[in-house]
This record gives structure tokens, C-alpha cells and sequence, in this order.
């Protein structure tokens, strides 16, 4: 009853592709939802259909309440959207990009202005308001983008890819600015390639491959159920680190031999540590670490680049 995204058997094809093979969602009021996965698993597809500009192929779609093939211009009006590529306008101040947009949605210009000079309170722009926007940092123009997104006051808020090219010190600020967003109640549904940001502002996710739903949970869920406790990274002084996996057969769940390490995933570091050194075994380097959602996310999808 208070999901305000509601999907089944969701399908969005193109001239043959499958982009989105009947997956399932529920996002709830007031929670951070998030989409992962590579490169054409269907993520931007998906986000698309939900902000009303694709239609789905098949299946049901409903956004906060409403069907999105009749009523898409309702739905959108109580969106808030901030795209992957920033798309203001370099030729109007900072202000201006937000009460110019204010009036797309039929807000009076005295409100226009008292919600933008709130907005750039929120997001720490206020010395920047009468600047033009085309000289802004990378980390003031997401900023930006953000608080255009909040001007009609969304019930829902689709960001993707918010801090993608960001440095960190920008990164950590929006994702203060999302996390005070989340506190206020508001609901949030983001696409990332970060697994960091996945985990600081997700409270549920999904994790896409191929068009299709391969796991769903929250973060420290997913990790519980596809990893180990730990990772012990060990790294050979050789070239071909796999002459090492028979002599590491057994400890832990699983082994991983990539080209410079191997990764042994096990629910103790230190004791998986101290068996490989029982067996007579010296790697240059040995690392043991908290098992992470990358380490989830590598292991449902692959580690084969997709372009």
C-alpha cells in the first residue's frame, strides 16, 4: 500500500533487444532505493520508464498510484529528476536556472524565488546564486542539478548517476546533501556504479545483469548472502599467481585468481591467514578485509568489462 513504484513482469524491448526482461520492484515511501549493475543491464532503461519518458513493452508499471501510458504528465509533475549529464542552462545565473524551472511547473515567481533561495541554502550554493553557471566546478553544477530537482517539492526523486566525475571531497558532500534528503522523508531511487555510494545511501538495491533481477536486499544483506565474512588478498612474488591455487585448495568458501592476487573468501581472515602460512607458504603481501558489496557485485555479474 505504500509502495510508490510498483512493477510486475516489467519489459522494455527495442527493435528486437530486450533491454529489461520482466523484472519486479516495489520502492516504499521515504526509503533510498538503488539500481547496480553494469553497462547495459537495463538500469537507465528502467529509470526511464519510471520517470514517464518510455513507455514499458509489457507488464505493470504504477507510479505513485497511477499508471504512467495515461497518466504521464500528472506523474511527472511530482517528480524531481537529476539526469546523469548535467543539463542547465550556462546562460542564466544560478537562481535563474532554478526560478526559470519553477515555472515549468506552474509555481508563482514569489514562491520561485523564496524555494530556490532555500534550495541553494540546502546544497551550499548561496554565494554562488548571481553567478553564471557555465564557469561552476563539476561538484557546484551536480549540486545544482540536485536542487533544480527538488523545486516542485517531488514526491519521488529519480537521480542517475549523481556523483559520477565528481572528486571526493564533492562526492561526500552530495551524498550529505542526499542523506539529509532522506532523513526529511523524501524517497529516493538512484542508479550508481559505486558500490561506496551504494552502501552510504541505499537502504534497499537491486542488482541488475542482462535486463534481469539477479539479487535484491540491503546492503549488508546482499554481503550476508553472496560473501564471506572476510577477504584475504594475497599477492605472489610471480607472474602467474594461479601456480598457487591447488596449494590454497580448501580454505575458505571459494578462491578467486585474478592476474596480480589471489582473493580467498572466508568467514575468518586471520585464521585462513594462518593456515596458509602453516602450509609453508610466503606471499609478498597479505591483505584480510571485511567482505564489501563490490565484492558482491563482481562475483552476481563478473568481472568481464561490457561496453
Amino acid at each position: 500500500m505504500n509502495s510508490l513504484i510498483h512493477a510486475r513482469g516489467l519489459i522494455k524491448r527495442f527493435e528486437g533487444f530486450t533491454a529489461v526482461d520482466g523484472i519486479d520492484v516495489d520502492v516504499r515511501a521515504g526509503e533510498a532505493f538503488g539500481f547496480l549493475g553494469p553497462n547495459g543491464a537495463g538500469k537507465s532503461s528502467t529509470m526511464r520508464m519510471i520517470g514517464c519518458v518510455s513507455p514499458p513493452t509489457d507488464g505493470v508499471l504504477r507510479i505513485l498510484g497511477m499508471d504512467p501510458r495515461r497518466d504521464g504528465p500528472r506523474i511527472r509533475a511530482r517528480l524531481g529528476v537529476c539526469p546523469q549529464l548535467d543539463n542547465l542552462d550556462p546562460e542564466l545565473t544560478v537562481r535563474e536556472n532554478l526560478t526559470t524551472y519553477a515555472r515549468f511547473f506552474g509555481i508563482p515567481r514569489r514562491v520561485a524565488r523564496a524555494r530556490a533561495d532555500e534550495l541553494l541554502d540546502f546544497v551550499q550554493l548561496s554565494e554562488r546564486a548571481d553567478s553564471r553557471v557555465e564557469p561552476l566546478s563539476g561538484g557546484m553544477k551536480r549540486r545544482l542539478t540536485i536542487a533544480r530537482a527538488l523545486v516542485n517539492e517531488p514526491d519521488l526523486v529519480l537521480l542517475d548517476e549523481p556523483t559520477t566525475g565528481l572528486d571526493p571531497q564533492a562526492r561526500h558532500l552530495v551524498w550529505e546533501r542526499l542523506f539529509r534528503l532522506k532523513q526529511q522523508g523524501v524517497t529516493l531511487v538512484l542508479t550508481t556504479h559505486y558500490m561506496d555510494e551504494a552502501e552510504q545511501l541505499c537502504d534497499r538495491l537491486v542488482v541488475m545483469d542482462g535486463g534481469r533481477i539477479v539479487a535484491e536486499g540491503s546492503p549488508r544483506a546482499l554481503i550476508e548472502t553472496h560473501s564471506t565474512r572476510e577477504v584475504v588478498e594475497l599477492r605472489f612474488p610471480t607472474d602467474d599467481q594461479s601456480g598457487y591455487a591447488d596449494k590454497l585448495a580448501g580454505i575458505g568458501d571459494r578462491a578467486e585468481v585474478l592476474p596480480d592476487r589471489i582473493l580467498l573468501y572466508v568467514g575468518d581472515g586471520d585464521d585462513a591467514l594462518a593456515e596458509v602460512h602453516r602450509r609453508s607458504l610466503s606471499p609478498a603481501s597479505a591483505l584480510v578485509r571485511r567482505s564489501s558489496l563490490e565484492d558482491v557485485f563482481l562475483h552476481l555479474t563478473g568481472r568481464t568489462l561490457v561496453d
